[in-house]
């Protein structure tokens, strides 16, 4: 809604096309609230970036899932999206396709850890390979000095009252799993 989720991103699509061979694309999911709602919200317009149609989603050989947190889950307008992805369940056409997923809150409380853990369940219920960044971002992981968002489940960022944008370590971190993501994906793919 903000562009905290969209600035992360730009930085995993940067991240996977630094791996040969490999192809990334960005798409936005269709939004729900009513124009009254986001202009007291004072959510900007949307970027340029297309929408997503669920069908388009079996096009991939991976997927980086990536949403705002509402009370400690994905926000409506995503599930709203993967509510829509029951035809490709019924058919199983993401069944073993890599898949993860990064993510903003607004607060240290605010579902860090709560999102990524109840997100899993959708991409259980298509049968897809959850691919985690672990502790593979290194020293990164460990930081206690600065605010830095994310997990051993993906990249994050805390954006706060909506003014605070992704930090430099929050975009390191974010780059690093458009990386490891897609050389997983590319392994994944290539032993097919």
């Amino acid at each position: 809604m903000y562009g905290h989720v969209e600035k992360l991103a730009e930085e995993i699509k940067k991240g996977a096309s630094s791996v040969e061979g490999v192809e990334a694309k960005l798409w936005q999911v269709p939004e729900i609230l009513p124009e009254e709602v986001l202009g007291k919200m004072g959510a900007p317009p949307k970027s340029d970036v297309p929408l997503i149609s669920p069908n388009e989603l079996a096009e991939a050989d991976g997927i980086l899932f990536g949403f705002p947190t509402r009370f400690g889950m994905m926000a409506a307008q995503f599930k709203a999206f993967i509510d829509a992805t029951g035809g490709l369940w019924r058919t199983q056409q993401l069944a073993g396709k890599p898949a993860g997923i990064f993510y903003s809150t607004g607060s240290q409380g605010g579902g860090q850890e709560t999102t990524p853990l109840t997100a899993i369940t959708q991409l259980v219920h298509h049968g897809m390979i959850f691919v985690p960044i672990g502790y593979t971002f290194g020293a990164g992981m460990f930081e206690m000095e600065k605010l830095k968002g994310g997990s051993p489940y993906g990249a994050g960022t805390y954006a706060g009252d909506g003014s605070r944008f992704p930090s430099e370590l929050e975009v390191e971190q974010a780059f690093h799993q458009g990386k490891y993501f897609a050389g997983i994906a590319k392994k994944l793919k290539g032993s097919a």
